[in-house]
């Protein structure tokens, strides 16, 4: 397998699609492309197999077969592996992971915009605007939810490592970069993320990254 990423410093969903890939289990050769870059432009219209991503990432290929959602990429491979691996066993559990996730994938712009993925960046904010301050709530309770119910088994939002804590991962680093203050449970599970060795591997890439995308360095007001 192949997957196509794009700059661990600022690309969120390439961090989900590798989170992803990493949770498989399964050997996969990673690429990553500076998305901002000329040389990514003339290859997203001269290679014919990321026609259908319209150029975005993550793209993972396997074989003949070409993902390039990340969370069609986590279905993808949960089907390969064994869907436990992802999801909960639980059905009660398994559903609200299923919702949290979906919930990610869709929502939170005020969030998305106002506080852009820079893993490398650490930003005071001295305030948020009341539609991210609600994104911000929004998500604190699910995971406190998830935590309070079924978060038992372990440090993290349904006990061990899977889908939920993937699709969540990015916000966590936002959290990081711009110092927004969360309550000790949630720090608690920041702080599970954050030291988990694939995220350290990934921050210490995104780290020794040379590029540089001007529009993602000051947070937007």
């Amino acid at each position: 397998m192949k997957l196509i990423i794009g700059n661990k410093n600022y690309s969120s969903w390439s961090l989900r699609g590798w989170l992803a890939a990493k949770q498989s289990g399964l050997m996969f050769e990673e690429l990553t492309v500076n998305i901002d870059s000329e040389e990514w432009d003339a290859a997203k219209r001269a290679m014919a197999e990321v026609q259908p991503s319209h150029g975005k990432v993550p793209i993972l290929w396997d074989g003949e077969t070409v993902i390039w959602d990340s969370l069609a990429i986590l279905e993808y491979l949960a089907d390969r592996v064994g869907r436990e691996r992802f999801w909960p066993r639980d059905d009660a559990a398994r559903g609200l992971a299923r919702a949290m996730v979906a919930e990610m994938h869709s929502s939170y712009q005020a969030l998305r915009r106002e506080c852009p993925m820079n893993v490398r960046g650490r930003v005071a904010l001295t305030a948020i605007s009341n539609e991210t301050r609600a994104d911000v709530v929004r998500i604190l309770t699910l995971w406190a939810e998830a935590r309070a119910r079924f978060g038992q088994g372990g440090p993290f939002l349904f006990g061990t490592f899977g889908a939920a804590d993937v699709f969540y991962a990015p916000v966590i680093s936002r959290f990081v970069t711009y110092g927004i203050g969360v309550p000790g449970f949630a720090q608690s599970y920041v702080q599970a993320i954050w030291e988990h060795e694939w995220m350290q591997e990934w921050v210490k890439a995104a780290e020794d990254e040379q590029w540089v995308i001007k529009s993602f360095e000051v947070p937007s007001r």
